[in-house]
């Protein structure tokens, strides 16, 4: 296997990644977000950023597709696509820090990261004003880095569009649609860079249908579920993720 995928992944890291897709992919399907907090975290720890990171979208864009539709129809289109000119700039910058800064520095880095957003949402703050076109693409810039450096592109636009009297209907719609042209940019992106690869893809194969059982579940939960309560353990596998991702626990993982 290690010959074919050149990751020098074993049997068992291989199954520990299919366990963190399909963790992802519920948190996914659920919510519309999370799933690049609790994959690219895990994934990195056991075969880096450069590789984990530019797989989650291949992975995520093909088995998503079904989601589209309906989140099309229900999506403040304006307020998407205000976000996604911001993000046009952002991706390309957080991709440049992907491919310029040490793996090392990545991972704790999204370890930072993560634990700061996920604070964020837990806090309960949110944007109470109108949204503004500016403010909207700003914070779309900001999604565009973090989403290009880590695929973490998530929790600011979330925030954000939580603050306004806007249905979770709307926002889990929003955030669906918007990663839809995310993942287009920053595939975009990756693979101009070169970090897309047959690598890339063949991992991709592996871990694609776990993740995809992962959405499909989510999806069927967020109508029968408590939204809060499943939040709440999204909260605790991101933070859980962020734990166990971290450098310095490395040699327990070999």
């Amino acid at each position: 296997m290690p010959s074919i995928l050149s990751t020098d992944l074993s049997v068992p890291a291989l199954a520990f990644l299919d366990f963190v897709a399909l963790s992802a992919g519920l948190a996914r399907g659920f919510s519309g977000f999370g799933a690049a907090r609790i994959f690219v975290p895990l994934a990195s720890s056991v075969m880096g950023p450069q590789i984990a990171v530019p797989l989650l979208p291949v992975v995520d864009g093909v088995m998503t597709l079904g989601m589209i539709p309906a989140a099309i129809r229900r999506a403040d289109h304006r307020d998407v696509l205000t976000m996604a000119v911001g993000a046009i700039i952002g991706v390309p910058l957080g991709v440049h820090l992907l491919i310029t800064l040490d793996p090392v520095i990545i991972r704790w880095a999204i370890v930072v990261i993560v634990v700061v957003l996920l604070s964020l949402l837990i806090s309960g703050w949110r944007y109470r004003d109108k949204p503004k076109a500016i403010l909207t693409a700003t914070v779309g810039l900001i999604a565009g880095v973090f989403s290009g450096v880590a695929q973490i592109g998530g929790p600011p636009g979330v925030a954000y569009w939580l603050g306004g009297a806007v249905p979770a209907t709307i926002v889990r719609a929003n955030i669906i649609v918007y990663f839809a042209i995310s993942t287009v940019l920053n595939a975009t992106a990756y693979l101009w860079s070169g970090l897309i690869t047959l690598q890339i893809l063949a991992l991709a194969v592996l871990v694609a249908p776990t993740y995809g059982l992962g959405v499909w579940l989510g999806s069927r939960m967020f109508g029968l579920a408590e939204e809060r309560t499943f939040r709440r353990i999204c909260y605790a596998m991101i933070a859980t993720a962020a734990v166990i991702s971290m450098p310095l626990f490395d040699a327990l993982k070999t």
